[in-house]
């Protein structure tokens, strides 16, 4: 597994880790993921799976980079405390590597909701912080209020066929040094058909290009999104084959003329 540096910590992380919204088995998944090197493992307060993570990761927690995020609902100071206090009682871990604000809010202060997260780091409870489906200006007023530490990462969705935050979001990011996480790089399973005899626009050409690298179309549509330096991707996945599989998007790109090819199958 090839790893990407975290923001500008210094901190590897793997190009590929595992997301586990609606996750919905025990830990053998999870803990194959980690045997691969996909060590960043992706939860959140609202998706329910804390509790499930938190089983499989149990024995390895040392070789987990493990994230979770605060639910949009509970960002005002305290509630910010309490929420982390709650997810790592839930998973039964004493801190988390990278915290998250799972959406901005338009009704409490964004300088709030960042002292407390800048608080938890201080008690030792988290050591990295990060936003998720932050737009730019509400990236620029998060990190206007910071006071001692960075914003390391955004996560965001980002597949072949959902590619607005190309325009302005990934530029940003990475004059910033902030990592983006794409959530759904393959289209909540569209780019990554269980017959694997996929249709609609553009998937010829993906299969064309998979086909080309000895690559399967799942691997494809990643590699793709990992064209980007300061991107890694979170694909959702509790079957052991497919955590294989997805593994094997990192660690090679494509040429300039298979990204000439996805561009005008799936334009932006």
């Amino acid at each position: 597994m090839e790893l990407r540096e975290l923001g500008n910590t210094g901190v590897k992380v793997p190009e590929v880790g595992l997301g586990t919204w609606n996750y919905k088995t025990g830990p053998e998944p999870i803990r194959k993921a980690v045997e691969l090197g996909s060590f960043l493992i992706d939860t959140a307060e609202m998706y329910g799976t804390e509790e499930a993570v938190g089983e499989a990761i149990k024995p390895i927690r040392d070789q987990v980079f493990l994230a979770s995020k605060v639910s949009g609902n509970h960002l005002r100071y305290d509630m910010v405390l309490e929420a982390a206090e709650g997810s790592l009682r839930r998973m039964g871990v004493d801190y988390m590597d990278l915290y998250q604000i799972h959406w901005p809010s338009h009704t409490v202060a964004i300088k709030d909701t960042m002292r407390a997260m800048e608080t938890l780091v201080d008690r030792g409870l988290v050591k990295y912080i990060g936003v998720s489906n932050f737009n730019v200006q509400e990236m620029r007023d998060a990190m206007a209020a910071m006071s001692n530490y960075p914003i390391v990462a955004n996560q965001v969705k980002y597949s072949l066929q959902v590619r607005h935050i190309e325009r302005g979001l990934i530029p940003f990011c990475e004059e910033n040094k902030v990592t983006v996480i794409g959530y759904s790089p393959l289209a909540v399973g569209a780019l990554a058909p269980k017959s694997g005899d996929g249709s609609g626009p553009g998937f010829k050409a993906l299969q064309q290009v998979a086909q080309k690298h000895g690559k399967t179309v799942a691997q494809t549509a990643m590699a793709w999104c990992l064209r980007h330096p300061s991107m890694i991707v979170i694909p959702k996945s509790q079957n052991l084959g497919r955590i294989e599989e997805n593994c094997g998007a990192a660690g090679w790109q494509l040429d300039t003329d298979d990204l000439q090819a996805l561009d005008k199958a799936f334009p932006a």
